[in-house]
């Protein structure tokens, strides 16, 4: 049930979001290790975000699991998503920001009940 939340101010039209999203899933699914078919993605384009004071292209992202999250899992994360933004959306890793939240399945609904 990973679900990542990635937001930039790059506009997304005309990109290939397709490959964003199936990129992006693939490498949630293969890191911490849980099946594609509960990896969830959103990306949101056109976002007002100013970072170090301009706005050039910068982004945003959350990463919600129930399990599967320490500080190398997190690491080779941070690495493979920054890589991503930056080959599909030209977004510097040095323009990236990443939080990870680690949650319990009680905390996460799925299905009209809780994981």
């Amino acid at each position: 049930m990973p679900c990542l939340n990635l937001s930039t101010n790059v506009s997304l039209e005309g990109v290939d979001t397709s490959s964003i999203l199936a990129e992006a899933t693939s490498s949630v699914a293969n890191i911490i290790g849980k099946p594609e078919a509960y990896v969830m993605i959103v990306l949101k384009g056109s976002v007002p975000i100013a970072f170090g004071g301009n706005e050039q292209p910068a982004a945003y992202g959350e990463l919600v699991s129930i399990g599967g999250l320490n500080p190398s899992v997190n690491k080779e994360l941070s690495a493979a998503i920054a890589s991503i933004l930056e080959t599909k959306l030209s977004v510097p890793k040095s323009r990236f920001f990443l939080k990870f939240y680690d949650t319990k399945g009680s905390n996460f609904g799925w299905n009209g009940s809780t994981f």
